[in-house]
């Protein structure tokens, strides 16, 4: 790969005509973590599965940007998912976010190995190209009174010794690029898997207590009291759980008036019956 190709490989892929997946994750990955922020959960849902539906089913598994940018845009679908309640919806994104990140990985391995073999065997070919150069650069600069030729041919070698030192940089660069790269990709994939497994996890403990209890409509009921007496914990955790239980039981009128709470929702008053309807049930 040319020192060109390898620069249009490193930096996050660009497009001349339509948007790449990095591009579009980059534009809207802003505005619906501050949706999130503001308890908006069920909007960006349907933003990113939106995105998903369109674009993330044509992502080139070769393109390792957008490959990242298809597990972020996974894993912002899972939180918005548990900030709604749906944990169940939340793993099977979070399984499809590991899964890019392990393919992302295991095809960007061996394409950067191959790149980084050719940048170090250039750096040794740089190196020994101004090894055999430098003792006669030397000769001429510590030599008295040179003529024409050898001010001429000093010049020239100073010029190529530059060059060599650029390359030897850029090779440098890319090398540490490399391993940037590879780190972060890593990096996704272990926290996609120990985040799959962690919510797989919740799910099993919450089915277990739900057994215990007896029963989803007793557990939600002990569970909307817990959240109600934990007013310590930051508002977004305690929507998102109370989201959970509605979830659980739709039935449950305490958790509609702990979600209203939450909401900063006033309860709905209960319907006046009319006069006439008064007088006409009076009358029978």
């Amino acid at each position: 790969m040319s020192r060109l190709g390898f620069l249009l490989a490193c930096v996050l892929a660009t497009s001349l005509g339509a948007q790449s997946l990095t591009d579009r994750f980059k534009e809207v990955r802003g505005p619906w973590e501050l949706q999130l922020e503001r308890g908006e959960a069920a909007t960006v849902r349907r933003g990113v599965e939106a995105l998903l539906g369109r674009e993330g089913l044509t992502v080139n598994p070769s393109d390792y940007n957008d490959m990242h940018a298809l597990t972020a845009l996974r894993s912002l679908a899972a939180r918005a998912c548990v900030a709604e309640g749906s944990w169940e919806e939340a793993v099977a994104h979070l399984q499809k976010a590991q899964s890019a990140a392990e393919e992302n990985l295991a095809t960007a391995e061996p394409l950067l190995a191959k790149t980084r073999a050719e940048h170090e065997l250039k750096l040794r070919e740089f190196r020994d190209a101004m090894d055999k150069q430098a003792p006669r650069l030397r000769e001429l600069d510590e030599a008295p009174g040179l003529n024409q030729d050898q001010m001429k041919l000093r010049q020239q070698l100073r010029i190529f010794m530059d060059e060599q030192k650029a390359a030897i940089a850029h090779s440098e660069r890319a090398l540490k690029d490399i391993d940037g790269i590879l780190e972060r990709l890593r990096q996704t994939k272990d926290s996609t898997t120990k985040a799959a497994a962690d919510w797989k996890a919740f799910l099993a403990r919450e089915k277990a207590e739900i057994t215990e209890a007896g029963g989803t409509a007793s557990f939600v009921a002990g569970k909307v009291e817990q959240v109600k007496a934990d007013d310590a914990r930051p508002q977004q955790e305690r929507l998102a759980y109370a989201r959970r239980l509605q979830k659980l039981d739709p039935a449950n009128k305490d958790v509609a008036r702990l979600l209203n709470g939450l909401l900063g929702k006033e309860e709905e008053a209960a319907p006046v019956k009319s006069k006439a309807k008064k007088k006409k049930a009076a009358k029978k």
